[in-house]
């Protein structure tokens, strides 16, 4: 195991220095506990993306942790990703809303920094992206392209029908009165065929399907896959949920293109509102979404307001931020030729594509 000492600074103190180590299969459990305790820590700091991100996309990782005293006190999972369109990167973490540091000292955010730049360094990486829910680096440039939808869950079912604003909620009660019923699934096998068709008309190259099967595999109870059905059964929409805490976030969804004019959408994303409600969830994080698109303006109209996250990067060569904006005329390019693919050929390829793109 690497170790690496770092200096605290300041004054003379009886504080043990901040050792910067490496995660080991045997550290598993305690990196668990602290992201489980630690505020700051979210459901993509848990250790269990460090198998997600080797074993299916095939990703060189570095899950850092802070020790003092030897408590854990900070964690940073990083991942290196090489791509033709944004260049050779390491992510904290790729495809992931939340990243960066996670700490309960912010003595070990500095030391935590300075490895991971290192680790850029060796891997002579073009720079270095944190996913931060929380500004670190005020000297680093940063990208200012999404935001956050959190909101807090009233402990009521009927309280939270009603806190969805009126045109909203009508189309909420549209799928009610179309018949729409909503059902958990075991595995994966219903809503892969219609993620993958929605990612495609999206433009985007799909992740693989046993991506979706790993999640549930190495995550467990803390995943879930809810999908809706019309009057006569069908599946028209689904999503996969992770739940973390007293929160639940709706993470990869898809959908049937006929799903639009049964407003099954808006019933699927109620439906995961009204069941978190129902087993004690209080927050309701909406995920992340580009400003502008119409993914932002969807999340708006149920009432939730855009939070800003501090996406950080540190330049290892040049001065140019990567341009991971739709509107690039290179990713442009990249989407609407992708949308002319045929979908076979899509969910063939897509997976080799997807892994480099985060």
């Amino acid at each position: 195991m690497k170790q690496h000492h770092a200096e605290t600074g300041g004054a003379v103190s009886d504080l043990k220095p901040v050792v910067i180590k490496e995660l080991t299969d045997h550290d598993y459990l305690r990196w668990d506990e602290f992201v489980q305790s630690c505020p700051e820590a979210t459901f993509f700091h848990l250790c269990g993306w460090r198998e997600i991100m080797e074993r299916v996309f095939r990703h060189r990782t570095l899950f850092l942790y802070a020790e003092r005293e030897s408590k854990i006190i900070g964690v940073l999972p990083l991942a290196e990703v090489k791509s033709l369109i944004f260049g050779h990167s390491v992510v904290s973490l790729p495809f992931m809303v939340y990243g960066g540091c996670a700490v309960n000292d912010t003595a070990a955010v500095n030391p935590l920094h300075e490895r991971a730049i290192d680790f850029c360094r060796e891997r002579d990486a073009d720079y270095l992206d944190l996913h931060n829910r929380i500004a670190r680096e005020a000297s680093w440039p940063h990208q200012d392209l999404y935001v956050a939808f959190r909101k807090a869950l009233l402990p009521d079912v009927d309280a939270n029908m009603s806190a969805i604003p009126r045109k909203q909620r009508a189309m909420v009660r549209k799928g009610i009165k179309a018949g729409l019923r909503s059902d958990i699934d075991a595995d994966v096998e219903r809503f892969f065929p219609m993620y993958a068709d929605n990612v495609h008309r999206q433009g985007t190259p799909p992740f693989p399907k046993h991506y979706f099967e790993a999640l549930q595999r190495v995550f467990g109870e803390q995943t879930e896959v809810l999908t809706v059905t019309d009057s006569m059964g069908t599946p028209v929409s689904s999503v996969l949920s992770f739940y973390f805490r007293d929160e639940v976030i709706p993470y990869h969804a898809g959908d049937l293109a006929q799903a639009r004019d049964l407003a099954a959408n808006d019933f699927k994303y109620w439906e995961l509102m009204r069941r978190a409600c129902e087993r004690g969830v209080r927050v309701f994080d909406y995920n992340r979404s580009k400003k502008g698109t119409g993914s932002y303006d969807f999340k708006k109209n149920w009432g939730f307001e855009p939070q800003p996250l501090h996406y950080e990067v540190k330049l290892m060569h040049g001065t140019t931020l990567p341009n991971k904006n739709p509107l690039n005329p290179k990713y442009r390019l990249f989407i609407e030729l992708w949308k002319r693919v045929p979908l076979s050929v899509a969910n063939a390829l897509g997976p080799y594509l997807s892994r480099n793109l985060g």
